[in-house]
């Protein structure tokens, strides 16, 4: 049998994005086959687009790293999940497609009262925020963090998930319209990056104390400011490489502020460890969205055949959340 996906025949803008068909997926040894009803598009599908991000050893050659539908087969020994269950799930690649095959270990069940449309903006925000700002970087109540790029997918789950925790935060974000958007998440100190410089912001914000926790996505270019804006103790946690890959770190304010610089990737992990991520996900986040306090914020959906728009809103930074995805086949 066939279906159709989003293929890159060579790298190139949005117009390399083809919808063709391509062989059914087979679930192999542990995992599920899900018909897609929606996925969405990340930074990371850019840049494997561009050419500079190939999907690990193994996996789909198609971009989309997180997707939501029904199950539609088990592999062999998978258990806990029936044809039918509606779920969403964090890849490696493959989701603009169809249909996925998935790791049993990478699925969460859509939350109660979400639409399975908007459960697919929630794998990867909720996976990455709760890696690295909790599991790495444990934010405590009362200490403040400053999240790079607020109004992002990854950026507006931050806000509302340290917000739930007790914490306060800080963002950066380049027009008026996305800081209003993130005060309304409950951000408590914006900070326009045009127009301010945040290490000056976040220190007066904190009186002299600095961030204890920073999130960033923008690596090189920001280094030595997020040391800067660092509180003694703080840590700093680099997700992306937006600015860059070299930067130049100054050792010496990072000892004597006796802080940390991690930096993770999410898609390159191995199963067990995103199984343990998103089982983690699954006991402390899943309960938030169904009470309602955290929720995914989506910009817009674009038919999955039209993939090259979404790609062109997310390189314009024009979005607020997420930009989902829908194939035809999708009820």
């Amino acid at each position: 049998m066939a279906m159709h996906a989003i293929t890159i025949p060579e790298p190139g803008g949005p117009e390399a994005l083809v919808w063709t068909e391509v062989p059914d997926p087979v679930p192999g040894e542990g995992e599920v086959l899900i018909d897609v009803v929606a996925s969405a598009v990340n930074r990371a599908d850019v840049l494997q687009r561009q050419g500079f991000y190939d999907p690990p050893p193994g996996a789909s050659s198609y971009p989309g790293l997180e997707c939501s539908g029904r199950v539609s087969a088990l592999g062999p020994g998978v258990t806990g999940w029936a044809v039918g269950d509606e779920v969403c799930a964090l890849l490696a690649g493959g989701g603009y497609a169809e249909k996925v095959a998935v790791p049993a270990g990478q699925l969460l069940p859509v939350p109660k009262g979400l639409g399975l449309v908007r459960a697919a903006a929630l794998p990867e925000v909720t996976a990455t925020v709760w890696s690295n700002v909790f599991m790495v970087a444990h934010l405590r109540p009362a200490e403040t963090l400053l999240v790079h790029g607020g109004s992002s997918g990854i950026g507006t789950m931050a806000i509302q998930l340290a917000k739930a925790v007790g914490a306060r935060v800080a963002v950066t974000a380049g027009s008026p319209d996305k800081l209003a958007r993130c005060a309304e998440l409950g951000a408590d100190i914006l900070i326009n990056y045009r127009e301010q410089d945040f290490v000056e912001e976040i220190r007066e914000a904190t009186a002299g104390a600095g961030a204890d926790v920073i999130l960033d996505n923008m690596g090189a270019k920001y280094l030595d400011r997020n040391v800067q804006a660092l509180a003694v103790n703080g840590r700093l946690a680099i997700i992306g490489l937006q600015g860059g890959a070299q930067g130049e770190l100054n050792l010496g304010m990072l000892l004597n502020k006796r802080a940390a610089v991690s930096a993770t990737s999410l898609r390159v992990r191995p199963l067990a460890e995103k199984a343990a991520i998103v089982a983690a996900v699954r006991e402390h986040v899943w309960p938030l969205i169904e009470e309602g306090v955290v929720k995914p914020v989506v910009d817009r959906t674009v038919p999955m055949r039209d993939a090259a728009e979404g790609h062109r809103v997310m390189e314009s930074s024009t979005h607020i959340g997420k930009v989902l995805l829908q194939p035809p086949t999708a009820a």
